[in-house]
């Protein structure tokens, strides 16, 4: 083929260059292409023509053209499918052979993807991390390279303009001030990969690298290459646009030029260009004026704005992008602050220098770096703010290389030369080890970080701490980070392969930058490095360390070695271990790190010391630990005394009763804050959990009480035993881990104390803690002898049974209880006491016994009797003694001839006993005296001094001489003077004597006196005295004696018992004596009588003292209470005196202090008692007499004591008052006075208590900070005021009124009433409910009291929007797009936000719906009662708050129409505004008659009147649903006569035609005077019709408007044109009545059939919804309302107990109910069972507390909240490609897929339920739980893990037990055992609601339908009957015979019309008629009947009948909607 023709050249009409193809005749011949132009061709049988004709074919010739892929073109369709340029075969069969080859032209241009998705690979291989700043750093590389010349400042400019409402009004802009850009140069911009290197100059020619061009930079010998020659390879910038967005507009001005230039690109023009076959890279850069906005679009305010500015700057380029992806505009917001963080870390060195961003102290004295006149500005304008964010890059200080630069402590600047002439600079940073941390920057944003792994305890392993397992060196390219860069570290600077003097953990405090230019390759997305590392590592690259800007020539390696231990020997704040002591092996760590292991005594840490035996303090635990150090460790081969990091600390848990367990634990976990009272405080009260005391109850009675005394054979009763610990609580095994096995039981023993055997064990049980009582012992019978009892009860070890634990007893309980004798049944007689005498009572001892012989009681029952022989036995009474019956007082007489007595017998008798008498003998003798015989019976003479004498005789009762045992005394006492003596004789030998005794001495007797003898018999009182009379005369003896004495030279005489008065201690002497005889003479004393003078006041006083007449002197007592009595006695001459000394207090000695009244004084109050103060004298006598001491003199001093006010007063009996006593502090508790008085002192001890009420405080609330609440929302706790004195002392004062006062703004729910204070001294109001608008108030409490009023703190109320409370709607639609009528309406988004201006994320779809409405005239805005109601549509990847309409249809009826959303959630209310919209018709269907023209009538006569067919008929343009069809709607309507029978017999209009055209305007076109020619053709009598038929541009070709017919009848003469038109017309009426009755019949039967099918639905649906309730047990048979309500209460009921219910709950305090907050880890998962509960509680008690936040700048904000104590975690932090996958099979069925491992083995996190936010919750719980397992046991998990460990690892497997066997295989010990729910301390898992509830609920909703459904039958069966009985009425039966009869008459009529048989239907739509007519067409039935039945009267002249109206129902029919807002089901209009 060398050739080719073109045909058809010649011929200008085929369009050659615009389309054409190229054939191939490949029939039979090897002939060149043919190009055919294809242009103007419409059809395939044209292009075969023109085929035909170019290559020659004959028409004759059959042949098939085909494509180059064999399919036939032969038909319009195949043909369409061909495009310009394809190449075509023409063949003679399809499947024959190419008879020659052929060539097919293929063009291969890249597609415009190439551009508008270049930069999605790029982009979105980064790594885990948002690639948006990446591409926001090309457009910065740009700005970079364009300022890089600029002589002042470079300022680079990020807008973003955001809009959440519209995202299409969303830019963001890129603005420099650099040089701009030519035209030449933009479009070099524009052309894709065109790099620097290969860019031409307007001359077309090619700038050579190195030369210098117009887009040459010139930066000679920068620093750290930051020369800004990074817009390199013509590739990031448009990738990065298009990344960003789907457009972007290029405007620049260059440097002096006075023209802007701009190009557009767009992926819409892309599209556009290949849609219309356009060439794609082409386009138009625009040359205008500055500030030019004639090309914008209005509507893009923000662009108009940016180019108005284009004036006032003189050189620019400014990168508009536009069409935001709206993942980008969430993350631009959300994010700001990550973004920005990234590109300060990308372009630090050019922002802050070639040294970084040094401390800002660092900087002073320095010159200014020539880099920071660049300045990268980030603004962020969102719709609604004024003012814009605005975020300078040199202000961020935390990017990363911010906090290399600061945290570092040295330096080590190196240089590498690669390749000998390539230079690569470098700086290594140090950053120490401080104390306790490391001080290594962390980068936990990165997802590239992988956190160091942890070990069997969840501490980290940390081989590489600080660093991590970071590389040490970022890589910068031209200034610029290249992100994707890393190297690991070199072989001279990376950690050494053996271990040295340094520790390893040095060289992972290093961080590091390198330095390039661009003599290194990058990719061209500048994301890595090609070429870097491998040639830093080539071992021909040298290195050579950089001091002070010189280089020094030594080895790199050495340098650095010396440099980093500098650091650390200088820099690192480390531990000092001491007290070495040995190194030892840890078996139970990884094999790694067993071995060596140094044990030192102490360390020193922070000038803090800690060392073994210590107790300390253990943070970060779970319980935090107590304890005492065993030892310290540090890993590592020490010999000695060492600094270092790290190290462990085993110790004892403390309290070792509890725990006794030995624990090792990181150094760093040491509290070293704690105090040692701390740490003992907390082990008291762990050791208060052990055992105290048991608490006995007797639940069936007979309790046995301490000390009680039980007759025999008594039954004990029941005994409940609980063991309580010292806080109360009822325990059952012993508290602690070390202790879980440890139960504890209850011995029970009864000891019976007998006495003669000893103790003896009766009864002994030990019980175990049951289920129905913890500890049960059953009654006991069988404790009959009698005797003392110990009931005991002992705590015992369940293991051991030993009574004691960790060296304490545990606790035990006894009752002591003695057995007695029951009642009396025999008796015995008891040892009776003789001898048995004549008329002496004795006692008759009767001994009672029980029925087990036991001595035991008498009783008032038993009256015992007694008898003998010969004697008279009588007894007085009976006697009670213990166990013995006494009969009291028996008395025997009778004769004894003798003294030695007589034999009797005596019987004694009991009635009622079993034993009823008892016999005994006797002995009886003489009884006891009972007279006294004396002789001589007449009066006596004796003289003074002599003796007198009686002869006696005794005698007993029955008058026998008696003489009894024992000693019979009979005395005489002589009275009738003084000191007479007395006389006794014992007559017990013989009952007989001689009665005499001491002489009888009188005194002072001068003549003879007589006295007188009484006799008793001493102790007979029964026995009367016998008297005599006996006559004494005077002798010489002594008989008075008389005292004084002298003092100070005066005799003072002392009369007989006179009280003398002396000082105390003090001695009286100068006493003297005289003796008198009985004549009253003075007495000699000699020595005979000396010796006889006797003194009681000395034992031996000086006989020549005596001789003198002399005594010796009285000293008197020392205490004044005592009186000394002083006696002196003549010895044998009957002579005393006596007289009392009594003492008087004697010169002060000591001082007594003493309070009178209570010794409390309150806080700045006086005290309200006195205190005494009494002076004593040197023996304590007090001293009353005080006149010589003043009050003055006394002084009292005391702490912090008022001296000034104290006051002293001198009272009665010598006392002084201090009154007055106050102190100036309030310091509680107790104070020491000191009372002095010259030098005596003494001190009194006060009770300083609390002061009066002075000031309030509320509990729990700082009035410093201000209370945060939501609006309708309660405070967050409850309002408490305490009173408090002066002092801030709790007041506990009751009944104290409080009072809130408030700003009167804000209302508090309930209201605030006065309340009074409890015992307490607290007032509590409650938790109130806060209702007031946004802002800040105040609350203040108020005390009333009787002496006024107190005001307490102010409390400042800060009211915030609720962020759960809806109160605005904002919609978007397409306000531009058309509302057709019936048609879909566009998609509606309704926004809910909150009263925090944030989207509501608590709506749902339920909550919103969409109410529609037709507006009518001169109506309000109102909602009115019948709408239509629409819901939004509901999936799941919907956002919250964010609801959409989509696809719901529009009213059928066009015009105004009226649309409200409604927002309500069962509490809160929104309504939307009103949008009013305009419903259009839609595509017009049908023309269409206002009025009915009848069946006209005409003649061709001349009568103008008889030839007119239509007078004035108005036709209109309706849509399927009758509506007006006015816009575009212009045209001509064509009315054209035809006949249906085919008649060549025409009728013509006037003019002789046979069509008319007539204008079509607005919808509209009116027939005026269709009048037929005069004469013209037509058969007589003949229908014909006018067919008008529409002609409208408007109106699409596929759908036309069906013709509209008017029948018309046609006749020859006017008079029977005439008849016939009177004829047709009641032929129109009769068809107008028939329509109008089928109208109603048919409307009526409708209306039945839907009932009837609503009655059947509705019936079917309560049969199916009571076998629903069916399933669940509840009576089906509910056939009424009230039924359902009260089986509806009954379930409501069943529902809120088990609602009410104890379940399981998680304690931990919720997290705060904010945006962005997900919750608490422990509160986003149920776990149902209770033991898989326990253990995964345990297993995540870390992190059961944690917030989980969805974002982590709302993560960063609870934390700065709660002051770092809130552990949070960040939902976008989490790295979710490397997460479990959540429905992964278990391990063994992927790799033992037959077995059937036994305990049932389950993932972990497929026991969990999450009530909302499920994908979330996954997402966390598969990060911290992953794959582990759950299991029954130990054994069967220990099974399972040996058989997976033989394919795979095997994760962490949970027993239900409580065990953990760790994904290392480790188990066992307390680490690995769960702790108890208890112990958990409400941080586990809550138990989700029972399945009895969600069965409940299920009912409840089944029985809610139930009834609905049951009110929805009746409702129908109602509407039903009724209908059916408005169709048996007459009035209904009339209508149907009426009806009837009219069909008849227009049969009749039509034939009198001759018209045969009907042409149109007359009957319903249903008899199947396609007739277009309003007659047939049931859309027209929707008219009124008035309407329908309009006669032609506006055309022929005729009236109409009056019908009847259809019934109310229906009206009612007609006028239903699809839905309504009463929820009832509505009919659809057919």
């Amino acid at each position: 083929m060398t050739s080719r023709k073109s045909v058809g050249e010649d011929e200008p009409t085929m369009e050659d260059d615009d389309a054409f193809v190229y054939v191939f005749d490949r029939r039979e011949s090897d002939v060149p292409e043919v190009k055919i132009p294809t242009g103007g061709l419409f059809s395939f049988v044209e292009f075969k023509k023109r085929v035909q004709a170019a290559l020659n074919i004959s028409p004759s010739t059959k042949f098939i053209i085909a494509t180059t892929d064999r399919e036939e073109i032969r038909s319009d369709d195949t043909w369409d499918i061909i495009d310009k340029g394809d190449t075509l075969y023409v063949l003679n069969d399809l499947r024959q052979e190419l008879c020659a080859p052929a060539q097919e032209r293929v063009n291969y241009l890249p597609h415009y993807d190439t551009i508008v998705k270049g930069g999605m690979y790029e982009y979105y291989a980064s790594e885990g991390q948002n690639p948006l700043p990446y591409a926001f750093a090309e457009l910065i590389d740009n700005s970079l390279a364009a300022t890089a010349n600029n002589v002042g400042h470079r300022k680079i400019e990020i807008r973003l303009y955001l809009d959440d409402g519209n995202p299409r009004n969303c830019g963001i802009y890129v603005i420099d001030n650099g040089k701009g850009m030519t035209p030449r140069q933009l479009n070099n911009w524009a052309i894709y990969r065109l790099s620097k290197f290969i860019r031409k100059d307007q001359r077309g020619k090619v700038i050579v690298d190195g030369s210098i061009g117009e887009d040459s930079i010139y930066q000679p010998d920068a620093p750290r290459s930051l020369n800004s020659d990074i817009s390199y390879f013509g590739v990031g910038g448009k990738q990065a646009v298009f990344f960003i967005g789907n457009s972007t507009r290029m405007i620049t001005r260059p440097r002096g030029s006075q023209d802007v230039h701009e190009l557009t690109i767009s992926k819409e023009e892309f599209e556009m260009k290949e849609k219309n076959h356009e060439a794609i890279y082409s386009g138009f850069i625009r040359n205008r004026k500055p500030g030019d906005i004639s090309h914008l679009p209005f509507e893009d305010e923000v662009l108009v704005k940016l180019v108005e500015e284009e004036t006032s700057r003189d050189s620019f380029t400014m990168v508009a992008i536009q069409g935001i992806n709206s993942d980008h505009i969430t993350y631009l917001k959300q994010r700001l602050k990550d973004w920005t963080r990234q590109l300060a870390h990308i372009y630090h060195f050019y922002i802050h220098g070639p040294n970084g961003n040094v401390k800002p102290d660092e900087t002073s004295g320095r010159i200014p770096s020539p880099f920071k006149n660049i300045d990268i500005q980030i603004q962020m304008y969102s719709k609604g703010q004024t003012h814009p964010k605005v975020i300078d890059l040199r202000d961020i200080d935390d990017d990363m290389q911010t906090l290399y630069v600061r945290n570092s402590a040295s330096t080590f600047e190196f240089k590498a030369v690669v390749e000998g002439s390539m230079k690569v600079e470098g700086i290594l940073r140090y950053h120490p080890f401080m104390y306790d941390r490391e001080t290594y920057p962390s980068d936990m944003n990165d997802p590239r970080i992988i956190a160091d792994p942890e070990d069997d305890h969840g501490y980290a392993i940390s081989e590489t701490p600080a660093r991590g397992r970071r590389p040490i060196f970022e890589c910068y390219w031209n200034g610029r980070l290249i992100p994707y860069t890393l190297i690991e570290d070199f072989e001279w600077c990376g950690s050494p392969k053996k271990m040295k003097t340094l520790p390893i953990e040095c060289y992972n405090r290093i961080s590091g930058v390198l330095w390039t230019d661009d003599k290194f390759q990058v990719s061209t997305n500048k994301l890595t490095f090609i070429d870097l590392e491998m040639k830093l590592r080539d071992k021909q690259t040298t290195y050579s360390r950089i001091i002070n800007g010189q280089e020094k020539r030594t080895s790199i390696e050495k340098e650095f070695t010396n440099w980093i231990k500098e650091c650390h020997e200088q820099l690192d704040k480390q531990i000092h271990f001491s007290g070495f002591q040995g190194k030892i092996t840890r078996p139970d760590l990884p094999k790694q790190r067993q071995f060596p292991w140094c044990v030192y005594k102490q360390v020193e840490w922070d000038a803090k010391v800690f060392k073994e035996g210590q107790l300390v303090r253990i943070m970060r635990t779970l319980p935090i630990l107590h304890g005492t150090i065993n030892r310290i460790l540090l890993f590592g081969d020490y010999d000695g005394d060492v600094y270092a990091t790290g190290g462990d600390l085993e110790i004892t848990q403390e309290p070792r009763s509890l725990y006794a367990e030995v624990k090792t634990v990181p150094l760093s976990k040491l509290d070293r804050l704690a105090s040692p009272q701390l740490i003992k405080k907390y082990i008291e009260e762990e050791e208060a959990k052990l055992p105290d005391k048991l608490v006995i109850t007797w639940p069936d009675g007979f309790e046995v009480t301490q000390n009680e005394k039980r007759p025999a054979g008594k039954t004990i009763g029941d005994m409940k035993v609980e063991i309580l610990n010292k806080k109360g609580e009822k325990i059952s095994k012993l508290p602690g881990t070390a202790a879980v096995s440890k139960k504890l039981l209850v011995e029970l023993k009864v000891i019976w104390h007998a006495a003669g055997p000893g103790d003896q064990v009766i009864v002994s049980h030990i019980s175990q803690h049951g289920k129905n009582w913890p500890y049960w012992f059953r009654k006991m019978e069988n404790i009959k002898n009698m005797g003392n009892y110990t009931l005991q009860l002992q705590v015992v070890l369940n293991e051991s049974g030993g009574n004691t634990y960790a060296g304490k007893e545990l606790p035990s309980h006894k009752v002591k209880f003695s057995v007695t004798e029951a009642e009396p049944e025999k008796f015995t007689i008891g040892l009776l006491e003789g001898p048995f005498r004549v008329g002496v009572p004795f006692n008759i001892p009767l001994d009672l016994h029980d029925e087990f012989n036991n001595p035991t009681k008498p009783t008032n029952k038993l009256k015992p009797t007694i008898e003998g022989s010969g004697l008279d036995l009588q007894f007085i009474g009976l006697q009670f003694k213990g166990n013995t019956l006494v009969m009291k007082d028996v008395v025997a007489k009778g004769t004894i001839p003798s003294s030695a007595g007589k034999n009797f017998n005596i019987t004694v008798k009991m009635p009622g006993l079993l034993e009823e008498s008892q016999a005994m003998k006797i002995r009886l003798l003489p009884g006891p005296p009972a007279e006294l015989f004396v002789e001589p019976e007449d009066e006596i003479t004796i003289e003074n001094g002599t003796p007198v004498s009686f002869k006696v005789q005794l005698r007993d009762v029955a008058g026998n001489v008696t003489s009894v045992d024992g000693k019979q005394s009979v005395v005489c006492k002589l009275t009738g003077a003084q000191s007479l003596p007395s006389y006794s004789m014992d007559c017990s030998s013989g009952g007989t004597g001689t009665l005499t005794g001491d002489p009888i001495f009188l005194k002072k007797i001068k003549e003879g006196q007589i006295i007188t003898a009484k006799i008793d018999l001493q102790g007979y009182r029964n026995v009367k005295s016998v008297e005599r009379r006996v006559k004494v005369i005077p002798s010489g003896r002594i008989s008075d004696i008389i005292l004084s004495y002298q003092k100070e030279g005066k005799t003072t005489p002392v009369e007989l018992n006179q009280e003398i008065q002396m000082p105390a201690g003090e001695t009286l002497e100068g006493f003297i004596m005289k003796l008198i005889d009985e004549a009253g003479r003075d007495v000699e004393i000699d020595d005979k009588l000396a010796n006889k003078i006797k003194i009681n006041w000395a034992s031996k006083p000086s006989k020549d003292i005596l001789l003198k007449g002399q005594l010796p002197g009285v000293r008197a007592s020392t205490l004044t209470q005592e009186i000394k009595y002083c006696h002196i006695n003549v010895v044998d001459c009957n002579v005393d005196f006596s007289f009392l000394v009594k003492a008087i207090p004697g010169e002060p000695n000591t001082m007594k202090c003493q309070c009178m009244g209570m010794n409390t004084v309150g806080v700045g109050q006086y005290l309200a008692s006195c205190i005494n103060v009494q002076v004593k004298d040197k023996f304590g006598n007090d001293i009353e007499d005080m006149e010589k001491i003043n009050a003055a003199d006394i002084e009292v001093k005391g702490e912090n004591l008022i001296e000034k006010d104290i006051t002293v007063t001198k009272s009665k009996g010598g006392l002084f008052l201090i009154n007055n006593v106050k102190f100036s502090d309030g310091k509680l508790g107790r104070r020491e006075l000191q009372v002095s008085l010259k030098d005596l002192k003494d001190y009194v001890k006060l009770e300083v208590v609390v002061g009066p009420t002075s000031q309030l405080a509320v509990i729990d609330y700082d009035p410093e900070q201000v209370i945060m609440v939501y609006n309708e929302n309660k405070l967050p706790s409850p309002l408490v005021v305490q009173l408090f004195d002066a002092f801030d002392n709790p007041v506990k004062e009751a009944d104290v009124k409080i009072q809130i006062t408030k700003d009167p703004k804000i209302k508090f729910i309930p209201t605030p009433g006065p309340v009074k204070t409890n015992k307490e001294g607290k007032a509590d109001f409650g938790i109130f409910t806060v209702t007031a608008l946004r802002g800040t108030y105040e609350i203040q409490p108020k005390a009333f009291r009787s002496n006024g009023v107190i005001a307490g703190p102010k409390l400042k109320i800060m009211v915030q929007p609720d962020p759960t409370r809806p109160s605005e709607m904002k919609v978007e639609y397409d306000s531009k797009a058309p509302f057709i009528a019936g048609e879909k309406m566009p998609d509606v988004t309704v926004k809910v936000y909150a009263e925090d201006e944030q989207l509501l994320t608590t709506a749902k779809s339920g909550h919103i719906s969409m109410k529609l409405w037709k507006s009518e005239p001169g109506s309000q805005d109102s909602m009115p009662n019948k709408t239509l109601s629409f819901t939004p549509d509901t999936t799941k990847k919907q956002t919250a708050g964010i609801f959409v309409f989509r696809d719901k249809k529009l009213p059928e009826e066009a015009g105004s129409h009226n649309i409200m959303f409604v927002y309500y959630d069962g509490k809160h209310q929104v309504f939307s505004n009103v949008i009013h919209i305009a419903v259009d018709p839609a595509t017009p269907t049908e023309i269409f008659p206002i009025q009915q023209p009848g069946t006209p009538t005409v003649s061709n006569t001349r009568n103008v009147a008889s030839r007119c067919v239509l007078r004035n008929l108005q036709l209109q343009l309706r849509d399927k649903y009758g509506n007006h069809v006015t816009k575009g709607m212009n045209g001509s309507v064509q009315v054209e006569i035809l006949s249906n029978d085919h008649i060549p017999e025409i009728p013509k209009f006037v003019g002789n035609n046979t069509s008319l055209n007539l204008t079509l305007a607005g919808g509209v076109c009116n027939l005026q005077n269709l009048t037929l020619q005069e004469s013209c053709p037509g058969v007589d009598g003949q229908e014909y019709i006018l067919r008008c038929t529409v002609i409208c541009n408007n109106i699409p070709k596929t759908k036309a408007v069906p013709p509209y017919d008017i029948s018309f009848l046609f006749y020859n003469d006017a008079k029977k044109q005439s008849q016939m038109a009177h004829l047709s017309k009641e032929r129109d009426n009769l068809q107008n009545a028939i329509r109008t009755y089928k109208s109603l019949f048919e409307t009526t039967e409708q209306l039945i059939g839907e009932l009837k099918i609503s009655v059947k639905e509705t019936e079917q649906e309560v049969s199916n919804i009571r076998m629903n309730l069916s399933k669940y047990k509840i009576n089906p048979n509910l056939v009424t309302v009230e039924g359902v309500e009260k089986q509806l209460q009954l379930v409501t009921d069943e529902k809120d107990l088990i609602l009410n219910s104890n379940r399981r709950i998680c304690g931990l305090q919720p997290a705060p109910m904010e945006p962005d907050v997900l919750g608490k880890i422990g509160h986003l998962a149920l776990i149902e069972d209770q033991a898989i509960s326990r253990v995964l509680s345990w297993h995540m008690s870390s992190d059961m507390d944690c917030v989980v936040t969805l974002t982590s700048s709302k993560a960063k904000e609870i934390y700065h909240r709660t002051h770092g104590k809130q552990q949070v975690l960040p939902l976008d932090s989490i790295y979710k490609k490397n997460l479990t996958e959540w429905k992964k099979p278990l391990p063994h069925v992927k790799f033992k897929q037959n077995w059937q491992p036994p305990g049932n083995p389950v993932y972990a996190r497929d026991l969990l339920e999450f009530t909302q936010d499920m994908e979330k919750c996954r997402i966390v719980f598969a990060m911290l739980l992953g794959d582990t397992l759950i299991l029954d046991d130990l054994d069967t998990a220990n099974a399972y893990r040996q058989e997976i460990v033989k394919f795979t690892h095997c994760p962490t497997i949970l027993t239900r037990d409580g065990d953990r066997i760790r994904s290392n295989g480790k188990f066992g010990g307390l680490m690995n055992k769960a702790l108890p729910l208890e112990k958990l301390r409400g941080a586990v898992f809550g138990s989700p609601l029972p399945k009895a509830y969600h069965e409940k609920s299920t009912i409840i909703e089944t029985l809610q339908s139930l009834k609905t459904a049951i009110e929805k039958h009746e409702s129908a069966k109602h509407e039903l009957q009724e209908q059916m009985d408005t169709m048996q009425t007459q009035e209904m039966q009339t209508k149907y015979q009426e009806c009837k009869e009219a069909e008849k008459q227009l049969s009749e009529l039509e034939e009198k019309l001759g018209m045969g048989t009907p042409q149109k239907s007359l009957t319903s739509p249903r008899s199947g008629s396609k007739s277009t007519t309003a007659l047939d067409d049931p859309k027209k039935q929707m008219q009124s009947p008035a309407q329908n039945s309009a006669s032609t009267s506006a055309v022929n002249g005729s009236t109409p009948n009056s019908f009847v109206t259809p019934t109310r129902t229906s009206k009612r029919i007609a006028h239903m909607t699809p839905v309504s807002d009463d929820g009832r089901k509505r009919f659809r209009r057919n």
